[in-house]
């Protein structure tokens, strides 16, 4: 496979967040880049402000260790799933794509990205009034959550009621999302098992 760089020699590269895949950011980079990506494992891009490589991270500390490259069928577009240290955003977001300039996001599967974020918030800033750090404190009441949602939510298929599915399956994604950032369970691991159901 031969990448296609622009009449500029440049080739767009999409990062996206390897366990959430949010979109973090875009940049560009040329053969140099991609060969320092490959040989580094973190990313690099070409400034064409400054006509000059660049590391991320490299000021800020906010690293992208990267995990996968792939390209598009045009070989003209590179997609990096990378693991993030600190935010993507230089303006102090955890993504470059914030502002939402046309339709809606209420209905799409950006919560969980933010969802995420604010369980890790709670868990390193604990709050008496957060029902998510007295969720944290009390390892039986969360696992119990767990299974209560659950038994809801097959309640709710069995009844054929949308809404209901709707709510419980929220109801059960949100605990699970609890446990799973109060134990450190490595998202990687769960994905890796997934990927072996494929049949």
């Amino acid at each position: 496979m031969t990448l296609k760089y622009d009449e500029n020699g440049l080739i767009p590269v999409v990062v996206q967040d390897h366990l959430t895949s949010e979109v973090l950011m875009m940049a560009w980079a040329n053969e140099d880049a991609v060969k320092l990506m490959k040989s580094t494992g973190y990313t690099h891009f070409f400034s064409r402000s400054r006509k000059k490589l660049w590391k991320k991270g490299e000021e800020s500390g906010h690293f992208q260790k990267i995990v996968s490259m792939q390209t598009d069928c045009d070989s003209d577009t590179i997609l990096v799933r990378a693991e993030q240290t600190g935010v993507a955003c230089h303006t102090g977001a955890a993504s470059c794509f914030n502002e939402v300039i046309y339709g809606s996001i209420e209905e799409t599967s950006a919560i969980i990205p933010e969802l995420k974020r604010v369980l890790r918030y709670r868990k390193e800033n604990p709050s008496p009034e957060s029902y998510t750090c007295k969720l944290f404190k009390d390892e039986n009441k969360m696992c119990k959550k767990i299974v209560e949602e659950a038994g809801e939510f097959v309640i709710s298929i069995k009844d054929k009621n949308e809404t209901e599915m709707a709510w419980e399956l929220a109801d059960l994604i949100y605990h699970t999302m609890v446990a799973i950032e109060r134990i450190d369970l490595p998202l990687e691991l769960v994905f890796k098992k997934l990927s072996e159901r494929r049949r």
